[in-house]
């Protein structure tokens, strides 16, 4: 592109560009997305309170303002029309995020995941041990049902399809198992 292409897109009108951009030219809405993202940026700061979230809410803006163009009845227009967007989406974002929800130091100690002390996670290496060798010491039917649904998380109407048979088989079938592998890890830890 020649910058004497360029200085002319800088010299148009707002409503020159609106047009240009409604006839499909990305040059000109390129040239309003220029133009006008400082102001949007800091309307969405304003609205939001986080530079992030405005950044890419001026994205989500402008991203809609070239689909919708066609809509803008008055060229010259175009800024209040972002304007509007901005706040409507705005309003959208700050009402579906999540809210930020204070926490005492104390209950947030308690309720995090600690891994514990060497020792714990030692035990708890050993336990795991001690569970997959009664797994393998169960029958093939106990052993994939039980790692279905300990192990890979499966629904019992997973289970179900995976398996075809009845809810109420798995349901059967889970609780046998069960039985069997506690009685496995009793053996086990009798020796």
């Amino acid at each position: 592109m020649s910058t004497a292409f360029l200085s002319d897109l800088r010299n148009q009108t707002v409503a020159e560009l609106v047009t240009a951009a409604q006839a499909g030219d990305r040059l000109a809405f390129g040239e309003l997305f220029d133009r006008y993202r400082p102001q949007v940026i800091g309307l969405a700061i304003r609205r939001l309170g986080s530079v992030d979230e405005a950044e890419e809410l001026a994205q989500d803006v402008f991203v809609q303002a070239m689909q919708k163009i066609d809509q803008l009845r008055v060229p010259e227009a175009f800024g209040g029309w972002v304007r509007q967007i901005v706040h409507r989406m705005a309003i959208n974002r700050f009402t579906r995020r999540p809210r930020a929800v204070a926490c005492d130091p104390v209950t947030l100690d308690a309720t995090c995941f600690d891994s514990g002390t060497p020792e714990d996670v030692a035990i708890d290496r050993e336990n795991a041990a001690y569970i997959h060798e009664g797994l393998g010491r169960l029958g093939d039917m106990d052993r994939q049902t039980l790692e279905a649904f300990y192990l890979d998380g499966q629904s019992l109407i997973e289970m179900s399809d995976a398996f075809d048979a009845p809810v109420g088989t798995i349901k059967r079938r889970l609780h046998v198992a069960r039985k069997r592998l506690a009685k496995e890890l009793d053996v086990l830890q009798a020796v």
